[in-house]
């Protein structure tokens, strides 16, 4: 009965987001957009075979990202892994999410674990405003953060992390213009369910759900005089999977996801005859529809949920939804596929994943391809890669 709740709420919320259209402007004008978006790209090829799904998936190195409060649930005493995802792969080939995470158990409940992203640009060549060229430099963007997780019963753990991220998109002396590196402090908190059941038929089914509130934490201004400061992609993720042995050698599970921003929506400004935006006294335009966005950063994750210049139709647009399969072969190999979706207002990001996965001893390997549906991702066409590295490994899937 619980099974069939728990998919039939992701059923009808998986409908309501793919049918929840309405018709405001198809322009990039609903599109929320943050600083440092490199916070939100899967760095590891399960999940992005998965069509990045993870917040209640097993444990593995990359929990950090998912869901770090599953740490606690690992059956390994430590591991670690090393990732890297190409980036734009069809326009250059130097821009690319580099990654390195490792955890470690503390006896049965406590978990920590500590990762480190880097995100490079590549190779751009600055000019000034008449065109003389500045120099070649490198603009990169890289987080570092850490966690530490623990059971509060058999069935339900809890995971805090703190996070410091750095962001240099102008790594030039640039005198004529007040631009500096910008840093951000953020935390996460997350919570994790999982329950063992007996299904006649079948052994080892587990269901378990998760929740994670990411990168909450301080705006970031490139500018040291500038009032103006953006929100750091601020993430609520939630979902559930289900997990079965179907025998001795042969594993399933399903998994969904729901994400979504916590970042105000844009609103809709009002314009004069030229359509020009009209300023009002205080020098800040005006909002024909919708919520002011420069608010703080807690009142901002709490207008989020009610926002929305287009009423409850665009907060429906806003959740993106993943759906997972995650096949395995006798502990050893698993095959796996997803499919990702995101509302044509808000990014048009629609693709399906597949991917493949290899354990043998400590060693593990893991690779993603991304389908797009529409021709216009990132990842299209490129092939990403996880290494991992488990000990004390009790031969689970994942």
């Amino acid at each position: 009965m619980k099974i069939r709740f728990l998919f039939l709420i992701s059923l009808v919320m998986i409908s309501a987001t793919l049918f929840g259209q309405d018709t405001e402007p198809n322009d990039g004008s609903r599109v929320i957009s943050t600083a440092v978006p490199f916070l939100t790209i899967a760095p590891d090829a399960r999940g992005g075979g998965m069509g990045d799904v993870g917040v209640a998936t097993s444990s593995d190195a990359y929990a950090m990202y998912w869901n770090p409060a599953k740490y606690a649930f690992s059956d390994k005493s430590f591991g670690f892994g090393i990732g890297y995802v190409p980036w734009l792969r069809g326009l250059v080939n130097d821009i690319g999410l580099a990654s390195l995470t490792g955890f470690g158990k503390i006896g049965d409940k406590q978990a920590v674990a500590a990762s480190l992203r880097f995100f490079s640009m590549g190779s751009v060549m600055f000019t000034n405003d008449v065109g003389q060229e500045l120099g070649e430099v490198k603009p990169n963007e890289w987080a570092i953060d850490a966690t530490y997780a623990r059971k509060f019963s058999q069935e339900f753990s809890g995971a805090v992390a703190a996070r410091f991220i750095y962001s240099n998109l102008v790594p030039v002396n640039y005198t004529a213009y007040d631009v500096r590196p910008g840093t951000s402090f953020a935390a996460d908190v997350a919570i994790y369910y999982h329950h063992e059941m007996d299904i006649n038929g079948l052994s080892g089914a587990s269901i378990d759900a998760g929740l994670d509130i990411s990168n909450i934490g301080a705006k970031m201004s490139y500018s040291s005089t500038s009032v103006i400061k953006d929100f750091i992609p601020t993430t609520l993720r939630i979902g559930p999977s289900f997990t079965m042995d179907i025998d001795d050698y042969n594993r399933l599970s399903f998994a969904v996801d729901f994400t979504k921003l916590l970042v105000p929506t844009p609103p809709v400004y009002a314009m004069d005859s030229s359509g020009n935006p009209i300023v009002g006294p205080d020098g800040k335009k005006e909002i024909e529809k919708g919520y002011d966005p420069d608010v703080s950063i807690v009142k901002g994750m709490i207008q989020s949920f009610y926002d929305a210049p287009y009423g409850f139709k665009e907060e429906l647009q806003e959740i993106n939804v993943a759906i997972a399969a995650e096949y395995w072969y006798n502990k050893l190999f698993a095959i796996r596929a997803g499919y990702f979706y995101e509302s044509k207002y808000k990014g048009n990001r629609q693709f399906f994943t597949l991917g493949a996965g290899l354990r043998y001893n400590v060693f593990g390997l893991d690779f993603s391809y991304l389908l797009p549906v529409h021709n216009n991702n990132p990842l299209q066409n490129t092939l990403q890669f996880t290494l991992l590295f488990n000990f004390d490994n009790k031969k689970s899937g994942g």
